[in-house]
């Protein structure tokens, strides 16, 4: 039994593993929009899942989580771009979601400086399969 608990956790452990592979993460900052970008470069053949999606339907939405925001104040909601809207096979359902790039914003206050952290939840499904949602953790310093 030992064993069979030691398999689950390395397998799901796996698993976790591959969903950071199909999505890479970039967060910085744009002086110009006086904004922190959130830029996920996803894998071809898989989809991110919008913010804006009915949860109880099944898939993990994206969200961003912030635990500090030291010096710098947060301006409204993080804002995406309109999504993709088409059938998921997966869930048997229209959803949103994003393929190949997207690039999620949350404006700050233009006299802010200071760290950012926070977590963003995410989780990526193909035609076939989806992954288990990921908690990435994020830290920026706003100049």
């Amino acid at each position: 039994m030992k064993r069979f608990f030691c398999f689950l956790i390395f397998a799901l452990s796996s698993l976790a593993i591959q969903a950071q592979e199909k999505v890479k993460w970039e967060v910085s900052y744009s002086k110009e929009k006086n904004s922190i970008l959130f830029t996920a470069t996803i894998a071809e053949g898989w989809h991110l899942y919008s913010q804006h999606i009915n949860n109880d339907i099944g898939p993990v939405p994206t969200s961003f989580t912030f635990l500090t925001a030291d010096g710098v104040k947060l301006v409204e909601k993080v804002v995406e771009p309109t999504p993709i809207r088409e059938y998921d096979e997966n869930f048997e359902a229209n959803l949103d979601f994003f393929k190949s790039t997207v690039t999620f914003t949350q404006k700050v206050d233009k006299k802010s400086n200071g760290k950012v952290s926070g977590t963003i939840t995410y989780m990526v499904c193909n035609d076939v399969m989806c992954l288990p949602p990921v908690d990435l953790p994020f830290e920026i310093t706003i100049p």
